[in-house]
C-alpha cells in the first residue's frame, strides 16, 4: 500500500513528466518555426498540412485508395482500414521514438527537437494560403495556386462550389488546422513527447485522407475513431480558445460562442470540424458547413452550424475576419503556454 508520502511523490513526478517546462519552450519554438517558414515559403507540395501528414499520404495514400474499394462490403473495408492504421501507428510512434533519441544525442541547443516537432504542425502555410485566397477574391482574379492549395489542403472539389462555398471552406480550414495541426500535437507532445505528437499526427493524416468527414464507407472508420479518441479533448480546448479569440476580433463575440459550445445540439459534429468550427460560426455570427464533394468525387453532406439568423453567403471580408480570429486563437494558446512556462519555472 502506498502511504501519503509516496502518493505526494508520485503526483510530483507525474506533474514534472507531463508539464516539463522544456517541452513548453519546444512547442513555442516549433510554432515560431512553422509560422516563419510557412509565411515565407507558403504551402509545401501544394498543401498547407503538416509535413508528417504529407509524408504519410505520399507513402500510403495510393495504397489506401486501392484498398478503399467501394465494391467491397463495409466489414472488409473496416478490416483493411484497421490493418493500414496499425501500420501507420507503429511507423509514427517509432519515428517519434527515433527522432527523440536523435534529439538527445544531437541536441544543438534544443534546436533538433524543435525542428522534429514542427513536422507535426502547420501554421504560417495555412495563413499564407488563406491570404492568397483573400487577395484573389478581393482583386477578382484567379491567383496562381490559390484555389488549388485550399482544395488540396482540405481535399475539397472547389470547382463545384461558388465563392460563398469556397470562403466557408477556407474559414473552416483555418480553425480545423489550428485544432489538429497545432493544439492536438502540442498537447500530446506535452504528455508523451515526440512519440505522442507523431502518433497523433499519423492518425490525423489517415483521418484527413480517408475519413471523408465521417462519410466514409468503412475504410476510414478506424483511424477516425482513434483520432477522435486522442483529439476530442484538444478539440474542446481549441474551441474554447477560438471563442475567447472572439473578444479580440472585430464584430466577434465570445459569450454566444461559449454558450454554443456547451449546447451540443448546436455543435458541428467532431468529424466535420467540431468545437473550433462551432466557436468560429457563433463568434462571427455566420453559417459554416454545407454539402461538398471531396477530390475523389465522394459526396459529403456536412451539417450547418451557426446562429439561426446568420448568413452562409460569406465573402472576402468574412474570410479576413476568419483569418484574424484564427491568428488570435494561436496567440492565446502561445501566451497560455508561455505563462505556464514562467509559472513552472518559479
Amino acid at each position: 500500500m502506498m502511504n501519503e508520502v509516496d502518493i505526494i511523490e508520485f503526483i510530483s513526478e507525474f506533474h514534472n513528466d507531463v508539464f516539463d517546462p522544456s517541452r513548453i519552450s519546444v512547442i513555442v519554438g516549433a510554432w515560431l518555426l512553422c509560422v516563419t517558414v510557412g509565411m515565407v515559403s507558403g504551402p509545401m507540395f501544394g498543401q498547407a498540412n503538416p509535413l508528417w501528414w504529407i509524408f504519410v499520404n505520399a507513402t500510403f495514400g495510393k495504397l489506401g485508395a486501392k484498398l478503399d474499394n467501394l465494391n467491397r462490403k463495409a466489414r472488409d473495408l473496416i478490416t483493411r482500414g484497421f490493418i493500414l492504421t496499425i501500420i501507420v501507428m507503429f511507423l509514427s510512434f517509432g519515428m517519434g521514438r527515433f527522432l527523440e533519441k536523435i534529439a538527445l544525442q544531437y541536441d544543438f541547443g534544443g534546436v533538433s527537437e524543435i525542428v522534429f516537432l514542427s513536422l507535426t504542425m502547420a501554421a504560417g502555410s495555412v495563413w499564407f494560403g488563406l491570404l492568397q485566397l483573400f487577395f484573389a477574391m478581393r482583386d477578382e482574379r484567379v491567383s496562381d495556386g490559390a484555389y488549388y492549395k485550399i482544395a488540396r489542403t482540405t481535399r475539397t472539389n472547389l470547382s463545384s462550389l461558388d465563392d460563398y462555398g469556397i470562403t466557408r471552406t477556407g474559414m473552416m480550414m483555418a480553425v480545423r488546422s489550428f485544432s489538429k495541426a497545432f493544439v492536438s500535437p502540442a498537447l500530446w507532445y506535452l504528455m508523451l513527447g515526440l512519440p505522442g505528437a507523431f502518433l497523433y499526427a499519423g492518425l490525423a493524416a489517415l483521418s484527413w485522407r480517408f475519413g471523408k468527414d465521417g462519410f466514409t464507407k468503412g475504410f476510414g472508420s478506424v483511424p477516425m475513431a482513434l483520432e477522435k479518441l486522442m483529439g476530442v479533448v484538444p478539440d474542446i480546448f481549441a474551441g474554447i480558445l477560438v471563442a475567447l479569440a472572439g473578444l479580440f476580433t472585430p464584430t466577434g463575440g465570445m459569450t454566444r460562442a461559449v454558450t454554443a459550445l456547451f449546447m451540443f445540439k448546436k455543435s458541428m459534429p467532431y468529424q466535420q470540424g467540431g468545437m473550433p468550427v462551432t466557436a468560429m460560426a457563433y463568434s462571427l455570427k455566420i453559417k459554416l458547413g454545407g454539402a461538398v464533394n471531396d477530390t475523389d468525387g465522394s459526396a459529403m453532406k456536412r451539417a450547418w452550424v451557426g446562429p439561426n439568423n446568420a448568413t452562409a453567403q460569406l465573402e472576402k471580408n468574412h474570410l479576413k475576419r476568419g483569418i484574424y480570429i484564427t491568428l488570435m486563437a494561436h496567440l492565446l494558446f502561445v501566451a497560455g503556454l508561455a505563462a505556464s512556462f514562467l509559472f513552472a519555472s518559479l
